[in-house]
């Protein structure tokens, strides 16, 4: 069993900059794959970024390539998202998940642990 708990989220103005943590707890933490997921107002969940058990694989989602950067530690048991450039498109409940499995996936039914959710919003 893995419990996560993200943080970090807040209000931000566009151009500005968040970063996002997930706390995972459980010893099998490095042998899971971890992704972040959003949803924004309105909408179905989507893919945003995932990183490999080593983290030296990662993905993401088209719409925030080059803006958001995943990365995890651990000797910390946690996985962060950087997001710059923020956009008020940008504005969801942030999850952070994780999957019984070493490499990436960009597929919700991957995953087999969530997060809570965090709110990111970004003001115009």
């Amino acid at each position: 069993q893995v419990q996560l708990i993200e943080s970090g989220g807040g209000l931000v103005q566009a151009g500005g900059s968040l970063r996002l943590s997930c706390a995972a707890s459980g010893r099998t933490f490095s042998a899971n794959a971890m992704g972040w997921f959003r949803q924004p107002p309105g909408k179905e969940r989507e893919f945003v970024a995932a990183v490999s058990r080593g983290g030296g694989s990662t993905n993401y989602a088209d719409s925030v390539k080059g803006r958001f950067a995943i990365s995890r530690d651990n000797t910390q048991n946690t996985v962060y998202l950087q997001m710059n450039s923020l956009k008020p498109e940008d504005t969801a409940v942030y999850y952070c998940a994780a999957r019984k499995s070493w490499y990436t996936s960009g597929a919700e039914g991957d995953y087999d642990y969530w997060g809570q959710g965090t709110q990111v919003t970004v003001s115009s």
